[in-house]
């Protein structure tokens, strides 16, 4: 049913999501230090998301039969300019996230896989919305840098996010 061509880079893009995971809990540590503990919850729960897609990938592998290959996952960067960079980073990341994941779609697609296709329709749409989110986070945390009482508002803001698992994929 799913070959091994497909099977391989959804293997790959669990370990891209668990980087992704580590990648976004050393963007919190950075805003832990600075005092912006509304910020860095942000990016703690982006954190959780992406390891509940590694999950989400996981077992799509195992209840179709197959390899589940964990690779090494590379240690992220952890130096920072300021809050600016890291949000413009985090955009870049979830950017490469989504031609991955289009990568997939695309072979998946070639080869008539449709069960894949269909499962990957969810990160496709997903993509769509953490992109569109990043962006629009990238455009306030530029307005508000340079500003202490707005950077304070900004910060209370991104303290609501909590983590509510999607139950729908």
């Amino acid at each position: 049913m799913i070959s091994e061509k497909i099977t391989k880079l959804i293997n790959e893009q669990i370990v891209h999501e668990q980087y992704a995971a580590q990648y976004y809990l050393c963007m919190s540590a950075w805003f832990y230090r600075e005092n912006l503990e509304g910020i860095a919850n942000y990016f703690r729960v982006q954190s959780k998301e992406e390891l509940l897609h590694a999950d989400k990938m996981f077992d799509y592998l195992n209840n179709v039969g197959a390899d589940i290959e964990i690779g090494a996952i590379d240690k992220p960067e952890q130096q920072f300019k300021n809050a600016t960079d890291i949000f413009e980073k985090a955009l870049a990341h979830e950017k490469k996230v989504t031609q991955l994941i289009f990568n997939i779609m695309k072979n998946a697609n070639e080869e008539g896989d449709f069960a894949t296709s269909s499962f990957l329709q969810w990160f496709v749409n997903e993509q769509v919305e953490e992109e569109a989110s990043a962006s629009q986070l990238v455009s306030k945390i530029k307005m508000v840098c340079d500003n202490p009482s707005a950077l304070y508002l900004f910060d209370q803001e991104l303290s609501q996010r909590v983590f509510s698992p999607k139950t729908e994929f």
